[in-house]
């Protein structure tokens, strides 16, 4: 889209939430609009405040604007990176796009495996940005900006700091009422010009936001489930509550049972769509599927609901495991030597990370690998070259640098909430929720993950009183708890 004169243009990809309040606002200010869209609302809105205009925007999205007057190009992505955003400088020219097989595709830019893209791989089940598969590229990361001039491709720079939100300031206040955000945030997700779905599972962040889904809404809801053949008959299947569900809100609901010969046929596109490798996002790629057969074009997600409310056994196990080795400085001085020892010998009969305990359980970043990662970085020279093994431990360095230094100054639940957000949400669960929506032509909505719900409840995770799940359940009809609780 092009502003009224010509001197900007934008592209972009996502929802903006807010946009009706921004346009309100820049009308009172004399703003005229060409169309109802948000996308001209980001272009009005950066003409009158310029690179600052991004902070103001509540949603996901990956955009570029390209700014006459300044002769460069402005790249910008959502704080936490719900919509991807790739770019490659080579050979004098930048190329972004939103997927890094799409920058493939243009055959200037080399392919390379970069080190650093595999080793993260190996280690957490995702590549962790601002690597990816290939050295040629990068991920811009969420919550920056990124300008394009002549003088060259400038730094990644940070418009928002999520881990501020988590930060303990007594000044701050935290009387935030928990069920009025997640009202809020449920109800900016449901505008829309199409019907908008929900995806139910047997999870109790599923069914409460489509609960409320049909609160804020005043219609008639449509839900999703997806059952797999493997898990029949078990307690893993969770289509019978889903349905139970769905009945006790009145919603029309569709099922999707997913057996071995669904995934073959689907194997191919799955890892075409999947753009870079991941460990997970099956069960997203069908239930998408499932929606894109019952017509619908938006669907919300329950995803990121475990990672603020404390859904994972990593919000007690790591705090844990720090409190113990942390008390006494000389175990993890020794955790090395331990774990040299301990690793050939326990790597038989259980999980080598057990010979880490010591080296690894100081630190929540440390402990937070520890816990979810798969390889080991003392294995890592043992399933890929050793050389490359070691040039991308070696780049990774900073991020985990990084994260201990932010974990240190948060309180034990923030520490893990803060680590789950940025780390396995953002590098897995959001990443592959695009892909495999983008693949059936889905837009996935995912309410939790909502900076201004984050920004009014994350003062609160440090508090005796936080909000968790038993909160969330609260909230919820006294039909819908007694299934859950069942």
């Amino acid at each position: 889209m092009l502003s009224a004169d010509g001197n900007l243009a934008i592209t972009f990809n996502g929802e903006i939430y807010n946009y009706r309040e921004l346009r309100r606002q820049l009308q009172e200010e004399g703003c005229v609009f060409r169309s109802s869209s948000d996308t001209e609302v980001i272009l009005q809105l950066y003409d009158r405040c310029g690179e600052a205009a991004i902070a103001r925007l509540r949603g996901m999205f990956a955009l570029a604007i390209w700014d006459r007057r300044k002769n460069g190009v402005l790249l910008a992505r959502d704080p936490f990176g719900i919509k991807p955003l790739y770019y490659a400088d080579s050979h004098g020219t930048l190329r972004f796009a939103s997927s890094a097989r799409a920058l493939i595709a243009g055959k200037n830019v080399a392919t390379d495996i970069d080190p650093a893209g595999q080793a993260g791989f190996l280690m957490m089940g995702s590549v962790p940005e601002p690597f990816t598969w290939w050295r040629a590229i990068s991920a811009l990361p969420a919550g920056t900006t990124l300008w394009l001039t002549r003088d060259g491709v400038g730094k990644p720079k940070r418009y928002v700091d999520v881990a501020s939100y988590f930060a303990t300031d007594k000044h701050r206040a935290i009387d935030v009422d928990f069920a009025t955000s997640f009202a809020e945030t449920v109800r900016c997700h449901m505008i829309a010009d199409v019907p908008v779905g929900v995806f139910l599972s047997s999870g109790l962040d599923s069914v409460a936001i489509a609960e409320k889904a049909r609160l804020v809404s005043g219609r008639p809801l449509i839900t999703l489930t997806v059952g797999f053949d493997v898990y029949r008959d078990t307690p893993e299947d969770e289509t019978e509550v889903a349905a139970r569900a769905a009945k006790i809100l009145g919603a029309d609901h569709h099922q999707e049972n997913i057996g071995v010969k669904d995934f073959r046929d689907h194997r191919d596109a799955m890892l075409t769509a999947m753009d870079q490798p991941t460990i997970d996002g099956l069960n997203t790629y069908f239930v998408a599927l499932a929606a894109k057969r019952a017509g619908l074009k938006v669907a919300l997600s329950g995803v990121g609901g475990d990672e603020l409310l404390g859904g994972y056994p990593s919000f007690s196990q790591i705090p844990m495991l720090v409190g113990i080795v942390s008390r006494i400085p000389w175990l993890s001085t020794a955790g090395r030597g331990v774990r040299s020892i301990l690793a050939p010998l326990i790597g038989h009969v259980t999980s080598p990370k057990y010979a880490g305990l010591l080296e690894y359980g100081g630190t929540y970043a440390d402990a937070y690998r520890l816990r979810r990662g798969l390889f080991m970085p003392w294995e890592l020279p043992t399933v890929m070259n050793r050389n490359a093994a070691v040039e991308g431990l070696e780049r990774l360095a900073p991020l985990w640098d990084e994260a201990s230094a932010t974990t240190s100054q948060l309180e034990p639940y923030s520490a893990v909430a803060w680590l789950e957000l940025t780390l396995y949400l953002r590098n897995q669960l959001l990443r592959d929720t695009d892909w495999a929506s983008m693949r059936h032509s889905l837009e996935i909505r995912t309410p939790f993950v909502d900076i201004e719900l984050v920004r009014q409840i994350a003062p609160q995770l440090s508090s005796p009183a936080r909000p968790d799940k038993k909160t969330l359940m609260a909230g919820m009809s006294t039909e819908l708890r007694a299934l859950l609780q069942n």
